[in-house]
C-alpha cells in the first residue's frame, strides 16, 4: 500500500452515482485509490410524462449493479421536493419571463454541491465525488483535460468551500479514455449511452415538458423591420434568440429570432443575419457568482454556452453586476443564459445575461 493509499483509506467519500458510465468509473477509481467509498443515488425526479417513462428506476438499478460489482454500499438520498422547488420551478418561471435558463447549473448549485454535500457530511462522509469533467485544486475550479467534455461551465456557481470537499476523478481523462477504462474494468454501465435532454426530462423535449406546466397560446411572428406578421408561433416561450429552425415561415431567405414580447405574445424575426441584436459586443451580467474572491483583473476569457469556444473580453464589475466587452462579437447571447469567466485554466465564476 502506498502512503497516499494509506492516507486515502481514512477518507470516506460519498460518490454521486447516477447509473451512467462517468459516475460508475468515478466510484471504481476512488476504490482503487484506497478511499472508503459509499455510492449515493440522488432521487431528484421520478415523474413520468406523456409518452415518456422517467428512467429513474432503470438508472437506480444500474447504479446498484455497479455498487455490487465494486462491493460498496449504495444509499438513496431523496431530494425530489427540493429539486422541484429549486430547479424545476426556477426553470418554468424563467421560461415564463421569456428567458432561457440552464437547469443543470441550478442543479449543481442547489442540489449536488449543497443538499448532497450537506447530507453526505451529516451522514459521515469526509468528501463527495461526482463524474463531472472538471479539476479542482485548493478550492479552485480548473478546466478538464478533455476540452470537448469540460463541464466547468455548469459548475461555476459552486462555492470554493464546496469544491474543497469535492473530488472529480475524471478531470484528467478524455471521454474515450473513460469508456475504455470502464470496459477494461468490466463495469456494467461501460456501454451505456450518455443521457440527452434536460437533466430530469430524459428523452422528452423542452416543449413537451413545459406544456405540462404552462398554458401555451399561439401568436404572431413579426418581421422586426416592417412589424408585419410573417407567420404564427405555437407559444413565444419556446423561442430563443438566434433560433432559425422550427419557425415554419415559408419561402425566401431564412428568418432568425431577434426578440420577443411575452406580454404581447409576439416573436420578432429578421432575414438579416448581421442584425446587431444577433451579434452583441457588450453583455450585461447580473447575479454574479465568484468561486473565490472577486477577480481583480480586467482581461478574461468567456464562455457563453457549454462547448462554445473561449472568447477574449474585458470585464468591469459593479457589485453583483458586471459588464463584458467582447473583443469580437458573438452570435446569439440570450437573456437567462450563463456567461462563465476564465483566466487561463481557472474558472473564476460568472453571471446571468440580463
Amino acid at each position: 500500500m502506498h502512503n497516499s493509499d494509506k492516507e486515502n483509506s481514512k477518507t470516506h467519500v460519498y460518490v454521486g452515482m447516477s447509473g451512467g458510465v462517468d459516475s460508475s468509473l468515478t466510484a471504481a477509481l476512488l476504490c482503487e485509490q484506497g478511499y472508503r467509498v459509499t455510492g449515493v443515488y440522488m432521487k431528484n425526479w421520478t415523474q413520468d410524462l406523456p409518452g415518456m417513462k422517467c428512467p429513474w428506476a432503470d438508472d437506480l438499478a444500474d447504479a446498484k449493479r455497479v455498487a455490487v460489482q465494486l462491493d460498496i454500499d449504495l444509499k438513496v438520498f431523496d431530494f425530489e421536493t427540493e429539486y422541484r422547488d429549486m430547479v424545476v420551478q426556477y426553470m418554468i418561471d424563467e421560461y415564463k419571463l421569456g428567458r432561457t435558463p440552464n437547469p443543470d447549473i441550478m442543479c449543481n448549485q442547489e442540489v449536488k454541491f449543497k443538499l448532497f454535500l450537506d447530507a453526505a457530511l451529516a451522514d459521515g462522509a469526509d468528501m463527495i465525488a461526482t463524474g463531472h469533467y472538471a479539476q479542482t485544486k485548493a478550492g479552485k475550479l480548473l478546466r478538464a483535460v478533455d476540452d470537448n467534455k469540460d463541464q466547468t461551465y455548469f459548475l461555476y456557481r459552486v462555492s470554493s468551500a464546496a469544491l474543497s470537499k469535492a473530488l472529480f476523478p475524471l478531470g484528467g481523462y478524455t471521454k474515450p479514455q473513460v469508456r475504455q477504462m470502464a470496459e477494461a474494468r468490466g463495469l456494467y454501465t461501460a456501454g451505456k449511452k450518455d443521457s440527452q435532454g434536460i437533466c430530469f426530462v430524459g428523452k422528452i423535449g423542452i416543449k413537451d415538458f413545459l406544456s405540462q406546466y404552462v398554458t401555451i397560446t399561439p401568436g404572431d411572428i413579426k418581421d422586426i423591420t416592417s412589424m408585419q406578421s410573417v407567420g404564427r408561433h405555437d407559444g413565444a416561450i419556446f423561442y430563443t434568440l438566434g433560433q432559425r429552425h422550427g419557425l415554419d415561415i415559408g419561402g425566401g431567405l431564412p428568418y432568425y429570432v431577434v426578440g420577443k414580447n411575452m406580454d404581447k405574445n409576439e416573436v420578432y424575426v429578421t432575414t438579416n443575419l448581421n442584425d446587431p441584436s444577433l451579434w452583441p459586443k457588450q453583455i450585461s451580467l447580473t447575479h454574479m457568482h465568484w468561486i473565490g474572491e472577486p477577480y481583480t483583473g480586467n482581461r478574461v476569457e468567456v464562455r457563453v454556452r457549454h462547448r462554445a469556444p473561449l472568447a477574449p473580453a474585458t470585464l468591469s464589475i459593479q457589485g453583483l453586476d458586471a459588464k463584458i466587452e467582447l473583443d469580437e462579437a458573438i452570435r446569439a447571447v440570450t437573456p437567462g443564459q450563463s456567461v462563465v469567466l476564465y483566466a487561463d485554466d481557472e474558472c473564476l465564476g460568472g453571471g446571468i445575461v440580463a
